[in-house]
């Protein structure tokens, strides 16, 4: 699953942005990657790991209401269930 948000602002700065992907890895766990930053300049990335699904999930969601409640705005989504997510 993956999911990519930007927060468009009016003036000439570069828009952020926020990408959150889940992945399983190859021993049944679940890896949940947060890439944040400006478009075309620096971005910090941070990992999480899950051993169970819901969890996982759950964060990805947590991640992701958290990011909408900025006023970020979904650009594209991949993999999930619904338009963002569950």
């Amino acid at each position: 699953m993956r999911l990519y948000l930007q927060n468009l602002t009016g003036n000439a700065e570069p828009p952020r942005y926020f990408q959150i992907a889940l992945e399983q890895d190859l021993l049944g766990g679940w890896t949940l990657y947060r890439e944040a930053g400006t478009q075309g300049g620096k971005a910090t990335l941070k990992r999480e790991q899950f051993l169970e699904r819901d969890e996982a999930i759950a964060a990805f969601e947590k991640a992701r209401d958290a990011q909408l409640k900025r006023g970020f705005r979904v650009m594209f989504s991949q993999g999930l269930d619904g338009p963002y997510g569950r």
